[in-house]
C-alpha cells in the first residue's frame, strides 16, 4: 500500500479505525471523514505514533446532512492527490425513528444516502487511479430486511434491526449496479459483512445502548477481528471476484434472493439520484 491513499469514513472507532491503523502500517496515506474533532486528533495520534510516519489527515462532516457530504469531498478533492480506496464504513442504528436535518429517516440517510452521494462526488479522482477500490460494508442483516421501494423513509412502520437490515441490503444493491455500470473502467467495487462486531454501532441512541452494549460485546468479534475482510478488500494485490460481489471472511459468500435482483438495483439507485439531487448525472458513466 505504499503511496497509496485511503479514504475512510468511520474511522475513528471500532472496525474503521482498525481498517485505518491495519492499513497505514502497510504504508497507505489515510484520509479520515470524522464527525467528532476530538475522535479525529486522537485517531490521528493513534495512527501516527504507531507508524513513525505524519500520514493521516482529518476531515469533518456530519453524515446526516448532504450539504456536509458535497463539501467535504470537494475538500477532499482539493486536498489530496489521488484516492486509490474509498472504504464506506461509517453507520448507524436507531431505536426509534427520526430523522435528518434533510427530512430523511435517519438509518437510511447515514447508512446509504451518505456514501451514494460521497461515492459519487470522489469518483472522477478514484477513476484516475489504475486498480482503485470502492468497498461498502454492509452486513448480513440484509438477508432479514423487508424491503420497500415506496416506503424507503419507513414512515408506514418501523422496525430498527428491518431498517437497519433495508440500509444494509441497500449497500449491497448500490454495489451491484455501480458495478454494473462502471464495468471496465479499472476498479474493484466490493461489499463486505463484518461479522457481530463490539463496536458503537447504537451508542447514539441513549442511556440503554450505554447498558445493552457492554452486555452483547462479550458475544462478538473484537473491531480488529471484525476489519479483516475491509482490510483485505481494500489491500489485497489480486482479488478476482467480479464487481458487485459480496465477501464474508475474506470469501465470495451468498446473498438474499432481494440483493441479487437486479431490477431492484436499478430502481433504488435511480431514485436515490433523485434523493441526493443527482438525477441525469453523466458521472457514472
Amino acid at each position: 500500500m505504499n503511496g497509496k491513499t485511503c479514504v475512510i469514513t468511520g474511522g475513528t472507532s471500532g472496525i474503521g479505525e482498525a481498517a485505518a491503523i491495519a492499513l497505514a502500517e502497510q504504508g497507505a496515506d489515510i484520509a479520515l471523514i470524522c464527525r467528532s474533532r476530538t475522535r479525529g486528533e486522537a485517531t490521528k495520534k493513534n495512527i501516527e505514533n504507531r507508524t513513525g510516519r505524519d500520514c493521516v489527515k482529518l476531515f469533518f462532516a456530519d453524515m446526516e446532512r448532504l450539504a456536509d457530504m458535497r463539501r467535504v469531498a470537494a475538500e477532499i478533492n482539493e486536498t489530496l492527490p489521488r484516492i486509490d480506496v474509498l472504504l464506506n464504513n461509517a453507520g448507524v442504528t436507531m431505536l426509534r425513528r427520526s430523522e435528518t436535518p434533510d427530512g430523511y429517516e435517519t438509518t437510511f440517510a447515514v447508512n446509504h444516502l451518505a456514501p451514494f452521494l460521497l461515492t459519487h462526488e470522489l469518483l472522477p479522482k478514484i477513476l484516475e487511479s489504475p486498480g482503485a477500490r470502492i468497498v461498502n460494508v454492509a452486513s448480513g442483516a440484509h438477508a432479514f430486511a423487508r424491503f420497500d421501494l415506496d416506503d424507503l423513509q419507513s414512515t408506514r412502520r418501523y422496525s430498527s434491526m428491518r431498517v437497519y437490515g433495508a440500509s444494509k441490503l441497500c449497500n449491497m444493491l448500490f454495489t451491484t449496479e455501480l458495478g454494473r455500470r462502471l464495468e471496465g473502467r479499472g476498479l474493484g467495487i466490493w461489499s463486505l459483512h463484518p461479522g457481530a462486531v463490539s463496536t458503537r454501532l447504537g451508542a447514539n441512541n441513549g442511556g440503554i445502548a450505554k447498558w445493552v452494549i457492554p452486555l452483547l460485546s462479550i458475544f462478538f468479534r473484537t473491531p480488529d477481528q471484525g476489519a479483516q475482510t475491509s482490510i483485505y478488500l481494500c489491500s489485497e494485490p489480486r482479488i478476482e471476484a467480479p464487481n458487485g460481489t459480496y465477501f464474508v471472511n475474506k470469501r465470495p459468500a451468498k446473498v438474499s434472493t432481494l440483493a441479487r435482483d437486479s431490477d431492484i438495483a436499478r430502481q433504488l439507485f435511480v431514485e436515490s439520484e433523485k434523493l441526493v439531487g443527482l438525477e441525469g448525472s453523466a458521472c457514472w458513466g
